[in-house]
Formats: C-alpha cells, structure tokens, sequence
C-alpha cells in the first residue's frame, strides 16, 4: 500500500520541481534521500522510498530529470535506456545538486540524513557526499564513479556492486576502493540493477543482502 505523495520544492535558484515524500509511521529514525536512476522517479524509485518509511525514516526523491521536463518515467526497455541517457546528459551535476540539497533542507529536521543512491543516482550520491551537508552514503552500482574519484566523500559510505555487471568492470571498483579506502564495499552475485524487481537482472538474495547490510549501516550512522 503506498504511503507516499507528490510535493512541490524549490530550490535555491528558484527552481520548482516535484519530490515523492513518504514519512515514517512514528517518530523517524532520520532522512533518507533517496536519488533516481536513468528513468526518473519511477514506481520502483517511489515503492524504495515507501521501504525506507516503512522502516522508520522519512524519505524524499526528488524528481531530478524535473529541470529538462515533468513527469518523466520510464520503463527497462533499450529504448527507454536510451532515452533515460539522453535525459541524464541533459541535466547539469551543479544544478542537480541545489535540487538534491532542497530534498535535505526538506527532511533534516528528522534528524541526521543519508543519501541512498542507484546507478546515475549512486553517482551523484558519491559527489553529494563530499559536497553537501549529509552524515552517511549509500550507493547501489553506482555509475562512472571512477570519472569523480576527487570527489571523495567526506562522510561514512557503503558501495553495493553486482560483479557481472558488464558496465561496472571489477578494476574500475578497486579504483573507487584505493581512492576511498575507508568506503564499505560489497561485490554480489548479480547483475547491474540486482534490486529492481521490475528488472530482468533481479536478484533476490543479493537485494535482501544488501537491504540488511544497508540497514545495519544506517543504524550505526544515522539512528
């Protein structure tokens, strides 16, 4: 049952976007931000943010892809990657970061903030984390990392990899390992995008895995 909805932000530029806010049944443990793939926040990008709720935090997506048009969501096609790419491109890293720095200044009053991050997402949580004001990280294959390696990140951050993903080779991992030694980093049995269940590489253990792991992270970082 969904426990989220649709709320308006602006960030510092003036800039309004939309964000999908779920809140925690009691009193939150903390925030959690969580940052979209390639295809917008989609109903697996809000069904994530109603987990994270459902596990005690408030929880906020904010739609990044907003800055070049509204209401995008896209499926797993190729051509849906496709399009999903173009749309990344599109959108600036500096701007993309005063929207994700809207999401938090929405939630801290929760208390301490993690970023959580899939893919594009993982990336931008990578660069988030040495540049905004976030106490913990958490990336899900997160892409390209290895083109930001001097953006270390100036809080605790755990790194989830599937070891066949074929876009995410094994050594560009030990470069993000060697530039960030004190990262946790996880390599699983799976594929790119192992925690999607709408995804043909869906990867249950690997994704109840690195949920429980995610969780004992948090605990200790955020509450």
């Amino acid at each position: 049952m969904a426990t989220g909805r649709w709320e308006t932000l602006m960030a510092r530029d003036g800039h309004e976007f939309s964000a999908y806010l779920a809140r925690a049944s009691g009193t939150p443990r903390g925030a959690i931000v969580v940052l979209q793939e390639i295809f917008g926040v989609n109903a697996h990008i809000r069904a994530v943010v109603e987990q994270y709720a459902a596990a005690g935090f408030l929880a906020i997506a904010p739609a990044l892809f907003d800055r070049i048009g509204r209401n995008i969501e896209l499926g797993y096609s190729p051509k849906d990657m496709e399009q999903g790419t173009g749309y990344r491109l599109q959108v600036d890293e500096a701007k993309a970061l005063l929207d994700i720095g809207a999401a938090i200044n929405v939630v801290k009053h929760a208390g301490r903030v993690a970023l959580v991050g899939y893919c594009w997402g993982g990336q931008l949580t990578w660069i988030g984390a040495a540049a905004l004001p976030v106490n913990a990280a958490v990336g899900y294959y997160t892409s390209r990392v290895w083109e930001k390696l001097e953006r270390v990140p100036s809080c605790p951050i755990m790194l989830h990899y599937g070891e066949r993903d074929q876009n995410i080779p094994l050594a560009r991992i030990e470069q993000v390992r060697a530039a960030c030694p004190q990262a946790q980093i996880h390599i699983y049995s799976a594929d790119h995008g192992f925690n999607c269940d709408a995804r043909a590489s869906y990867d249950a253990p690997s994704a109840a895995l690195a949920w429980q792991r995610t969780q004992d992270f948090l605990l200790q970082y955020i509450g």
